[in-house]
């Protein structure tokens, strides 16, 4: 897999119907986790969408994701950039420039989903995910 930058919505409540819609809309192939999959079977959240990706036949990719109760939500402002991949190396150089200057909301390390993950604000106002994929057994 190479590194992938890609557009990551962030909902209140409506992951689910909106990556079905713009998989009708693009077409392709939905991939859906929900909190409760991830972990959280009993949290209030579990059949929220904790991580969605679409797809698409012409290369697209969009991911999306429910925001939990608790977390702030803007519509409008509920976009971020996602690089993932699973050469971990050159992903924690990004992270590494990334946060100069910036913010780390979440600390890049290993998730309860196996992937390192981290999310940090740079520092001119954009959020930015970095995702370092695990080699599947």
């Amino acid at each position: 897999m190479t590194t992938r930058l890609n557009p990551y919505i962030s909902f209140r409540d409506q992951a689910r119907p909106a990556l079905e819609f713009y998989r009708d809309a693009l077409g392709g192939e939905l991939t859906l986790s929900t909190f409760g999959e991830s972990g959280m079977p009993d949290a209030p959240e579990a059949d929220l969408i904790m991580h969605g990706q679409l797809e698409t036949p012409a290369g697209f990719t969009l991911m999306v994701a429910d925001t939990p109760p608790g977390m702030d939500y803007s519509p409008g402002m509920n976009i971020s950039v996602s690089l993932s991949g699973d050469s971990g190396d050159e992903l924690r150089g990004y992270w590494a420039k990334l946060i100069e200057g910036g913010t780390v909301t979440v600390k890049l390390e290993k998730q309860m989903w196996g992937d390192e993950f981290g999310m940090c604000v740079d520092r001119f106002g954009i959020s930015w995910m970095v995702n370092i994929g695990q080699p599947q057994a």
